[in-house]
């Protein structure tokens, strides 16, 4: 793709436009990113003009956020009127965890080494009856569709997984997993924030998807999509309720609870809109370049990676190509252990940014995931500061 011919080859342009390469080899995607000069430049012009006055609040609250709801129901082909503009991803997944009628025994299948933000909206529901059924893949992160089938009982009533392990890396067969919810009548529900910007995450597959923009999305912190399919509204009661979800007309408080139209009925309060503005520019630019694109650049890095970590003869963790693989990338040396959080703090020393991670039990990782901007000369650059460090 010529986009990506010229970061190769354009060092400066790619330094303005990704103002993190100036000083630094940033490959922690998966943790929070960076925010390419285009999303700065709209949050900059934002808040010039919330300092000078010049704001129109009506015309951002209304007319600039239904953009942004566009450009979010875009990267994952979804509706506008299904999208609420929250962050962070935890708060899309307890509206849902809080917002269902749940009955006494209703099971949901989940995984308890999925992010922290993914276990605990389900397994707090154990207080009202609910059973959380935790799945036990052989290998970390390994959620497939036999793994998910076995454990579906007639009690099931949803899935509440991961599209992406962020420790292993491994994505899911959404569609798959999509096709035995549909089959059985199961809701499913989706923590994307690890996929959403980085591979295609289709939300017609679900019932309800969460993903804050601070990763893949290459947006800030607190700007994230909360989808709900709209045959589900019902279903999912709005548990925050303020004056911008709830009708108020002129702002004068009515009797009755009639909610806004749409995903607005998630929204209780005012919205995170300069934030909003950022992740809209963000997600502006990698629908321009085709999210499928983007995924192909990764595994594209992830190759390289893999082939020079092995060359290292350090181990690496979760799927290497395929499906099933993402732009993240996890290793560790289970021999010396402890030289990993040493090599974490060697490689951040460099200005080498990466993520420092540890398993269930214990082990160190060291995880690398690049976005589609870093280059095949950075790959190098840490692979050659890796093996130095191992020296």
């Amino acid at each position: 793709m010529e986009l990506f011919d010229k970061l190769e080859s354009d060092e400066e342009w790619r330094r303005r436009e990704f103002p993190a390469c100036r000083d630094r080899i940033f490959m922690a995607h998966a943790a929070v990113t960076t925010v390419p000069h285009a999303a700065i430049k709209a949050m900059d012009d934002f808040n010039r003009a919330s300092g000078t006055g010049e704001l129109d609040y009506s015309k951002v609250l209304l007319k600039d956020m239904d953009k942004v709801r566009q450009s979010a129901a875009g990267i994952i082909e979804a509706d506008a009127d299904e999208i609420a503009l929250l962050g962070p991803t935890s708060l899309g997944l307890s509206l849902v965890a809080n917002g269902i009628d749940w009955k006494e025994g209703d099971e949901i299948i989940a995984y308890l080494d999925d992010y922290p933000a993914n276990v605990y909206p389900w397994k707090n529901l154990e207080r009202l009856g609910v059973k959380t059924v935790f799945l036990k893949p052989d290998q970390a992160g390994e959620i497939t569709p036999k793994l998910v089938k076995k454990a579906i009982t007639p009690k099931t009533r949803m899935f509440a997984l991961a599209s992406c392990n962020f420790l292993t890396g491994y994505r899911i067969d959404i569609e798959a997993i999509s096709a035995l919810a549909k089959k059985n009548d199961i809701l499913f529900c989706l923590d994307a924030i690890q996929t959403v910007g980085a591979f295609p995450t289709p939300a017609k597959q679900v019932d309800f998807l969460s993903a804050d923009s601070h990763k893949w999305m290459l947006g800030p912190m607190t700007a994230g999509i909360f989808y709900v399919k709209k045959e589900r509204f019902d279903e999912l009661r709005p548990t925050l309720l303020g004056a911008w979800n709830v009708v108020s007309p002129n702002y004068i408080a009515r009797d009755g609870v009639e909610f806004e139209p749409g995903g607005r009925r998630y929204e209780p309060g005012v919205l995170n809109s300069q934030g909003l503005v950022g992740m809209k520019s963000s997600i502006d630019l990698l629908v321009g370049i085709g999210v499928e694109n983007v995924g192909a650049r990764l595994l594209e890095l992830k190759a390289a990676i893999c082939d020079g970590l092995d060359k290292l003869k350090l181990e690496v963790v979760g799927p290497r190509e395929g499906d099933n693989a993402s732009g993240i990338t996890t290793f560790t040396d289970r021999e010396k252990s402890s030289r990993i959080g040493k090599l974490y703090d060697l490689l951040h020393k460099q200005s080498i940014v990466t993520s420092f991670r540890h398993d269930r039990d214990g082990v160190p990782y060291l995880r690398l995931s690049p976005h589609f901007y870093n280059t095949h000369r950075e790959v190098e650059e840490v692979l050659r500061a890796i093996g130095d460090a191992s020296t």
